[in-house]
């Protein structure tokens, strides 16, 4: 995954690391920049300003806001420009957990039913219970579990075996929504900690358990998160 640096924490100016691609660096940077509040919902997103942040051309700027766009992070009006995607609502946000808790425990179960070294390596990696604790900026440490997150659920329901589901779980955009609602290390440090009870219980084959730390994981990402609607 590509990175940002920062160069003037004053001024908060981002430098773009280049090795891995310009463009692929650029959807990082604002993809960071949206996870982390720093663009919050709703809020217009120029072009130009982004140019001058980043010194790049407008290129790569559009391209990645294109593709953030089919993320459901940014949002693309004629003759107005980009918007950062609205905030959920608490409507939106009940019935998103109710359908993880309708599908998730189950693609759980039998994903673990299922499970093998080859997906175990897998999910061991995206989980990101490593990765997601050796980060010292928080910004980034958020938001990349915020895809970590993303890529770890999206591989139990393919493992799960059910392509339906997990394109229609893919297509609400969930994780990415649900993590711009609170920026807290909480979020990130108790979420590790049911990635990991996860892993645990794939790592037995157990659907049951798996099941269990599904419901579990989800019930408890829903209480984090409620107190963004107080």
């Amino acid at each position: 995954m590509s990175a940002t640096r920062p160069t003037d924490t004053t001024s908060g100016s981002t430098t773009i690391v280049r090795a891995n691609g310009l463009a692929d660096d650029v959807y990082e940077a604002i993809f960071n920049q949206l996870m982390s509040l720093k663009i919050p919902p709703g809020a217009r997103i120029t072009v130009d300003s982004l140019v001058k942040e980043f010194n790049v051309s407008q290129t790569p700027i559009r391209e990645a806001l294109g593709r953030l766009e089919g993320e459901g992070l940014v949002q693309k009006t004629h003759l107005v420009g980009y918007r950062a995607a609205p905030q959920i609502t608490r409507r939106r946000f009940d019935e998103l957990y109710e359908l993880r808790l309708l599908l998730e425990p189950n693609g759980a179960a039998k994903a673990a039913a299922a499970m093998d070294e080859a997906k175990l390596a897998v999910l061991r990696e995206a989980a990101g219970v490593m990765a997601g604790r050796e980060s010292n900026d928080d910004h980034v440490h958020y938001s990349t579990f915020a895809r970590l997150d993303a890529v770890f659920h999206d591989k139990i329901m393919d493992f799960a075996g059910n392509q339906l589901i997990r394109e229609m779980l893919s297509f609400q955009h969930t994780h990415f929504h649900i993590f711009r609602l609170l920026f807290h290390w909480r979020v990130t440090e108790e979420a590790l900690d049911e990635h990991q009870a996860l892993l645990d219980a794939f790592a037995l084959g157990d659907p049951d358990a798996a099941a269990k730390a599904m419901r579990a994981h989800i019930e408890h990402s829903r209480d984090r998160l409620l107190p963004a609607f107080e």
